[in-house]
């Protein structure tokens, strides 16, 4: 039965990979394909790696793919907040149908500062 759920669990990850992969080709601008790519690739990581625990059953092997989850979804979503930063501040341009920019007017240009920062109050 675990052999079962586990490839059910795998395949579904593979799906959320693919679909995050159509999304990196589909999507109009860098913001709207890194968060693709984040969130598809981290939960069909988590899947695949879930699919491997229960299709496998051991505990070695839940225990050192239950760590490589958590520290991929703790390190995916700060890597890829930073680097949408980095393009914010290097001026990657938006997508023309953006409704909304939070960040517009709030951001200081020459020192690539938010305003209301603790840093920028110090400086």
């Amino acid at each position: 039965m675990g052999e079962i759920v586990g490839t059910i669990l795998m395949l579904l990850g593979v799906l959320l990979i693919l679909v995050a992969g159509v999304g990196l080709v589909r999507l109009p601008d860098l913001y709207l394909r890194m968060s693709a790519a984040t969130k598809g690739a981290t939960l069909g990581l988590a899947l695949i790696l879930l699919g491997a625990v229960t299709f496998f059953g051991e505990l070695g092997v839940a225990s050192r793919t239950i760590a490589t989850i958590v520290f991929v979804f703790l390190t995916a979503p700060v890597s890829a907040h930073m680097i949408g930063r980095a393009a914010y501040t290097n001026g990657v341009p938006l997508w023309e149908g953006t409704k909304l920019d939070e960040l517009e007017g709030r951001y200081d240009e020459p020192a690539r500062m938010l305003h209301g920062t603790n840093a920028s109050k110090e400086s």
